[in-house]
């Protein structure tokens, strides 16, 4: 028996070695999907260097390489080009793999409690002299008051705290940090009524901690950021978790100058192994955005020669979110307490953006959530066309709660991707009790739409939106396939089929990224990045699939994740 495993042993390193020693491979005997519509299956791919070079049956293909290929037996398992996230913040994401993370504890005010006496034990939630807890969930606001008796008081009443929402949008200050970022009564009484929208407050103004959107980015101003050692370690983290999911590129959807720096220092030593298309915001509320515009092109001239980074458009967003007690997504009809959200952009203003940015060969990606808003954002790209003729630029829309039906069809007109979070179209709290009593039964029956856009013709992309949700694709593509959630499904008429949502995780969501003539799909002169999976993802339960694992990645020809295969 040792004989044989040390057989076995040598005859497994021997075949690693001649997969390393070679820039010529074979991989065969899988199941291989392409990712191409005409021919979404082949028996065998071959790899010379970083690139495709054949695709087809293994005979064929094996005539493309030299007698000293390595051949890679896939062992029957499930073959994908590289996955492709077309809305994530992966630095942000990596921050909060090292920092304080609540977004797996229960839900309650002890454990909350329990976890930041820890984080703040151990130092994890410690940036300067505030401490800061992320992936809070949406339904601890509705726990205000014990918030504010928890962390007012004790080891807290000197120590500023930031509790950050789950959503990216919402989260509530302590008193020390309230008065740090200049949030007093005072404040909230000079403000108008929209204006107070972002914060929340008793009925003589004082401020409860509370804060969403613009809310959120006054207190975050007096937050200490991520020292550049920080940040380099958050981004090495990312890389690592993306990977792990048979990620290989993504578009990182607010690009500060600290988040596209990580990129270039991660890519400038050889360690981001991954294909980042970056979009710096465009932010209409600070003003100047013509100003802004003009900034961003001379950051995309600064990476033009950054390997695998490049700044490829503009990020926008429209609204906010819609659920209770936020309420700053714009609707096209008043929610219950009789706001109407705020949209963050006058049309003509963004309109007049949107052409300037396609005359400049800059794709426009709009964050959008409430139906109006999707509405607004579609006519800015709509001004565009009109201005500029078809450019093709990939303009995108993410997020896309609620879309009016009278829309489905714009998105295939104007050729605008829906870049959708479908991890999120789940029956549960945040999308009923936090929504449904809330906002018109006209809106509320067209939530993540998604089925509805492909149907019209439109192409829909897979994103996640990490850190606010997992990256995992194959959860996202369980939840877009069922709809299933603790309180049950959500409206299944919009269910997409899987191997639908394979496409929008690659071919799809390439376009996004504007790689799809370098990546996408297992296509020979592409690059040669892939995702095995341990299962045939496309046949097996719907529950099989969400539980599908990656066995290893690679990017241009190099496992960057599992065993060499």
């Amino acid at each position: 028996m040792l004989k044989r495993i040390s057989t076995l042993l040598l005859s497994v390193c021997l075949s690693t070695a001649a997969f390393a020693a070679s820039n010529e491979f074979v991989l065969y005997n899988g199941k291989i999907f392409t990712g191409e519509p005409d021919h979404p299956y082949a028996e065998a791919v071959a790899v010379r260097g970083d690139k495709i070079v054949a695709v087809g049956n293994r005979g064929d293909v094996v005539k493309a390489v030299s007698s000293a290929a390595a051949m890679i037996d896939l062992k029957g398992n499930f073959l994908t080009p590289g996955l492709i996230d077309s809305h994530c913040h992966a630095v942000d994401g990596g921050i909060d793999l090292i920092g304080a993370d609540f977004t797996d504890h229960p839900a309650t005010i002890d454990d909350l409690e329990a976890f930041v006496a820890e984080v703040k034990s151990n130092g994890r939630g410690m940036r300067g002299d505030v401490l800061i807890a992320q992936g809070i969930p949406l339904a601890i606001w509705s726990k205000n008051k014990e918030l504010n008796e928890r962390f007012n008081s004790g080891p807290y009443a000197d120590m500023p705290i930031l509790l950050e929402g789950m959503d990216g949008h919402t989260g509530w200050a302590n008193r020390p940090l309230l008065k740090k970022a200049g949030i007093t009564r005072q404040m909230i009484h000079s403000l108008d009524d929209v204006a107070r929208g972002y914060y929340g407050y008793s009925p003589d103004f004082e401020p409860n901690g509370f804060v969403v959107d613009l809310g959120l980015d006054k207190v975050m101003a007096v937050v200490p950021e991520p020292t550049k050692e920080k940040m380099l370690a958050a981004g090495r983290a990312a890389v690592e978790y993306m990977h792990g999911l048979g990620i290989t590129a993504w578009l990182d959807a607010e690009a500060s100058d600290e988040i596209l720096a990580t990129y270039r220092s991660l890519a400038e030593s050889g360690e981001l192994n991954s294909h980042v298309a970056a979009l710096p915001v465009i932010a209409f509320k600070q003003g100047h955005p013509d100003e802004q515009l003009t900034a961003i092109l001379g950051k995309r001239d600064q990476f033009k020669n950054v390997p695998d980074v490049k700044v490829v458009g503009i990020k926008v967003f429209a609204d906010g979110v819609v659920e209770y007690p936020s309420q700053t997504a714009v609707l096209s009809k008043p929610y219950d307490t009789g706001r109407n959200g705020e949209l963050l952009f006058n049309p003509a203003d963004f309109a007049r953006i949107a052409i300037a940015a396609d005359k400049q060969d800059l794709l426009v990606h709009v964050h959008a959530i409430g139906d109006q808003a999707v509405t607004e954002a579609l006519n800015g790209m709509a001004a565009a066309r009109k201005a500029n003729g078809n450019s093709g630029l990939p303009d995108t829309i993410t997020h896309l709660q609620f879309i009016r039906p009278e829309d489905f069809p714009r998105f295939r007109e104007l050729g605008v991707i829906a870049s959708f979070q479908l991890y999120w179209a789940s029956g549960e709290i945040d999308t009923i009790e936090l929504v449904k009593p809330h906002i018109d039964p006209a809106i509320y029956q067209w939530q993540y739409p998604a089925r509805s856009i492909l149907d019209a013709g439109g192409t829909i992309a897979g994103a996640s939106d990490w850190p606010v949700s997992t990256a995992n694709v194959f959860q996202a593509i369980y939840q877009a396939e069922t709809r299933k959630g603790p309180e049950g499904v959500l409206d299944a008429s919009q269910r997409v089929p899987r191997e639908a949502m394979l496409y929008a995780y690659t071919r799809n969501a390439t376009r996004a990224l504007r790689l799809e003539d370098k990546i996408g799909t297992i296509t020979a002169g592409k690059q040669a990045d892939f995702a095995l999976l341990d299962r045939d993802f496309l046949t097996v339960t719907a529950e099989e699939a969400r539980d599908t694992k990656v066995l290893w990645t690679i990017f241009g020809g190099k496992t960057v994740f599992g065993a060499k295969p």
